[in-house]
């Protein structure tokens, strides 16, 4: 059984306090859900059991979210629902377990992503402290456990990308995200019908903003993602369906570093590729969660990809996560929503392939190579 991507939906993105600062993660995305399997019967799936949901969360409120999604997406008592932590790459690492059920023969029609609601996310205090903590570990004592910002910083300076070209491309994520259309991907939530926060940047403002997080460094927010509310699923079904769609060629979940946690796409991806047999010149869509201007310009540095050069229309050709927003459990799966509009909504040929690759806070990366059917 080869499990393939028949229909993808995502919420806007909306910035943390803002557009979505009352709604909660399962408010988000039930719709989500709903819409998805709305999609698999208009486009002729018939009425598929649901044999499960899994989705991406970080920092939600536990209970299995997603188990209280499916049933606030009035599916029936009888749909199941697991939820993933992988950080920054759960929603594409859910995607890839629903893929493994199919492959298996053990699910026919499974809803994967992700959800995020940073504005409603509670607070986490340690029994008999009298503060909440920041964020829960990424690894145990003794070993290196930085945040995101400085180790985006030292992942600039070790690959050597200059602020220059982290502005550059945060300005072009910006630029193309104004220019696409996402309305055939987006599911309304209330009156929101649009992603929050594209707009456009200018050089000369970016070069006065100061380093973010390691004075006279060269992150800075302008070229970092916002914290964000969202979320995004696929639904994976068994090729015998009969829709067409993104078959899942191959997956991959890697370790690095945690020092440098940026550098997981590049061991993933390296991975994914060599497992299905294929070249990165073979691929036409690359999706990558762009959660720093550096972590993906010395990601795409090291796997010979010039995006703000000849592989601009390759890779996030209508803006990432610096322009959209980064709904961290979320992230992944949008990078597949993408996908699968950027190639089977347009289109594409049979056999063109699309790849999406997360890094993740601890020392992760997540890749998945698609193709169209």
């Amino acid at each position: 059984m080869r499990p393939v991507v028949v229909a993808a939906r995502r919420t806007p993105i909306g910035t943390a306090g803002h557009a979505f600062k009352n709604i909660t993660a399962d408010r988000l995305a039930a719709p989500v859900l709903a819409a998805v399997l709305a999609d698999v019967r208009k486009a002729g799936g018939g009425q598929p059991d649901v044999d499960d949901v899994v989705l991406g969360n970080c920092m939600g409120p536990g209970g299995n979210l997603a188990r209280v999604s499916a049933l606030a997406a009035g599916f029936g008592h009888e749909v199941p629902g697991l939820t993933v932590d992988r950080q920054c790459g759960s929603g594409l690492a859910a995607i890839l377990l629903a893929g493994q059920a199919v492959s298996a023969g053990e699910a026919e029609f499974v809803i994967a992503g992700g959800a995020e609601s940073a504005s409603t996310a509670p607070l986490r205090t340690r029994r008999g402290a009298a503060e909440p903590y920041e964020r829960a570990p990424f690894t145990p004592d003794g070993h290196p456990d930085p945040d995101m910002g400085p180790a985006a910083e030292a992942l600039a300076r070790a690959r050597g990308v200059s602020r220059e070209r982290q502005d550059a491309y945060a300005i072009d994520s910006h630029a193309k995200a104004l220019a696409g259309d996402f309305a055939r991907e987006i599911v309304a939530v209330g009156e929101r019908e649009t992603d929050e926060r594209p707009r456009v940047l200018r050089e000369r403002s970016l070069a006065r903003l100061p380093a973010a997080f390691v004075p006279g460094g060269t992150v800075t927010a302008g070229n970092s993602s916002p914290i964000s509310d969202g979320a995004a699923a696929v639904a994976v079904a068994d090729e015998r369906l009969g829709l067409p769609g993104l078959r899942l060629v191959a997956g991959s979940v890697v370790g690095c570093d945690p020092e440098l946690p940026g550098w997981g796409p590049v061991p993933a991806v390296r991975r994914v590729l060599r497992r299905a047999g294929a070249e990165l010149g073979q691929v036409a869509a690359v999706e990558i969660v762009e959660a720093f201007a550096a972590q993906v310009l010395a990601v795409t540095d090291a796997l010979g990809l010039d995006p703000l050069g000849a592989d601009r229309t390759r890779v996030c050709a209508d803006g990432g996560a610096l322009a959209l927003g980064h709904p961290w459990g979320a992230s992944g799966a949008v990078v597949v929503t993408r996908l699968f509009h950027r190639l089977v909504g347009a289109g594409a040929p049979r056999g063109t392939l699309g790849l999406a690759t997360a890094a993740v806070g601890g020392g992760l990366g997540v890749a998945a190579l698609f193709e169209v059917v």
